[in-house]
């Protein structure tokens, strides 16, 4: 299949107000993608549309939100006929959506976690999440990753461990960042397996040397996603969390960007490395967009908490429904197991581009429908310095060509690329064709 530039709408006086509206009246830093902004206006399963009239095929689904993609017929009339009985009240009092998720989300979790707590954001989650650990344990000291992001919150931001993401110096004491187990960079300078996966063991040193030596717990992504879709080895989890546990502390497993079947084949990341947390937190791909997030635990770290406890917008009972109507359509259709297969599609797709463009494309990594492609120097000669310009020109190429995709990493040299998991074989082949159309054009080697 072979992709040209297409033709671009002439840019519209809307989209020319609107850009000028966001400088005007948004927080400066809050980031846009491309050099032109696009302003988006809809969006139908994998395909997307700007003000002008261009369309696009949505392969970042707004960072790994649109599940089953835009506007799916089913989640939609589970929204309307929501709203159209009961829209809001708080979580003061219970009602049949919140109540059918926390179910569901007992259900689906792996191991003994049953009880939730439903939030508005996963930042909320993590939040609530150590909070647990911490009454759980009687212990206040927290180890988190680096190239780990946590969200917005003065906690989530001290937990963060992604200078570009990070405003402040870390304001939450008792935040101990271990290595992360990033094999492409190893900060070890070792190579992996015979590593032994050191990066792990390292965790026992970490808390004999940096903390009081008795932990509340142990917080990490699956796959760490702003971090770049950094994948741990096999044998990653077992052995951290066995430290962990070893001086006190309690797992926390972040899968709000890598649950509910984005890894393929399972419903969860962390099952596939056979490790039961003690705490999970999600957002993220839950409601198939509408805000939603929440923290799971087992029954004796959920009754730790004793004080009241409450969140407004937490199990809004619309995106409550929204999120029932997704996970049907998740389990119904086996998009966990679509997942695997479009997911082993594209990463073939991606090792061709490292065979064709040895100089630049320096590693391919990820799970299922959560897969990287981060750009070098010269990977042939063991320049592994980062290639950001080359990054930007490529990612530029794409939304020319009518491609959205992600990029991320501690010097933004990684394209992440998350379509709905309803993808087809034929949109993931079109990708393939635009990616690879768009190295050239850029000009990588």
């Amino acid at each position: 299949m072979s992709t040209t530039v297409k033709s671009q709408a002439p840019t519209s006086e809307t989209t020319r107000a609107i850009r000028e509206k966001h400088k005007e009246f948004m927080l400066p830093a809050t980031i846009q993608y491309y050099a032109e902004p696009l302003v988006l206006t809809e969006g139908k399963g994998m395909r997307i549309k700007d003000a002008d009239g261009n369309e696009y095929l949505d392969f970042f689904g707004g960072i790994l939100t649109v599940s089953v993609g835009h506007a799916n017929e089913k989640v939609n009339a589970a929204v309307v006929a929501q709203i159209t009985r009961l829209s809001h009240v708080s979580t003061l009092y219970p009602t049949i959506p919140a109540v059918e998720l926390a179910e569901t989300l007992a259900r689906i979790s792996p191991g003994r976690l049953q009880q939730s707590f439903l939030a508005a954001s996963g930042t909320e989650a993590d939040e609530t999440a150590i909070m647990l650990a911490q009454l759980h344990t009687g212990a206040s000291e927290i180890v988190a990753l680096r190239h780990g992001y946590s969200g917005r919150s003065m906690l989530a931001q001290s937990l963060t461990a992604v200078s570009t993401w990070k405003p402040l110096p870390t304001q939450v004491p008792g935040v101990k960042h271990a290595l992360a187990p990033y094999c492409y960079r190893c900060p070890l300078k070792l190579t992996y397996p015979s590593c032994g996966v050191a990066c792990a063991k390292d965790i026992e040193e970490l808390i004999r040397t940096t903390t009081s030596g008795r932990i509340a717990g142990f917080l990490a992504e699956t796959i760490q996603g702003v971090g770049g879709f950094i994948t741990p080895p096999p044998e990653y989890f077992e052995i951290a969390v066995g430290i962990v546990r070893k001086y006190g502390g309690v797992f926390i497993c972040d899968e709000v960007q890598t649950g509910f079947g984005r890894t393929g084949g399972k419903f969860w990341g962390i099952e596939h490395y056979g490790v039961e947390p003690d705490l999970m937190t999600m957002a993220k791909g839950i409601a198939n967009g509408l805000p939603l997030g929440a923290c799971i635990a087992t029954p004796e770290i959920a009754a730790s908490l004793k004080a009241l406890t409450i969140s407004t917008f937490g199990g809004n009972p619309v995106a409550c429904a929204a999120a029932n109507a997704t996970i049907r359509i998740i389990e119904e259709d086996d998009l966990p197991g679509n997942a695997e297969r479009m997911g082993r599609i594209l990463r073939d797709g991606f090792e061709e581009l490292k065979r064709r463009f040895p100089r630049n494309v320096g590693d391919v990594r990820g799970m299922g429908l959560m897969q990287a492609i981060e750009l070098v120097v010269d990977e042939t000669t063991g320049d592994r310095t980062p290639e950001k310009a080359l990054t930007n020109r490529v990612f530029e190429e794409t939304r020319k060509r009518g491609l959205l995709v992600g990029k991320s990493g501690l010097e933004g040299n990684v394209f992440r690329v998350a379509p709905p998991l309803n993808v087809t074989r034929s949109d993931v082949e079109e990708a393939l064709a635009i990616i690879r159309e768009s190295f050239e054009a850029a000009g990588a080697r």
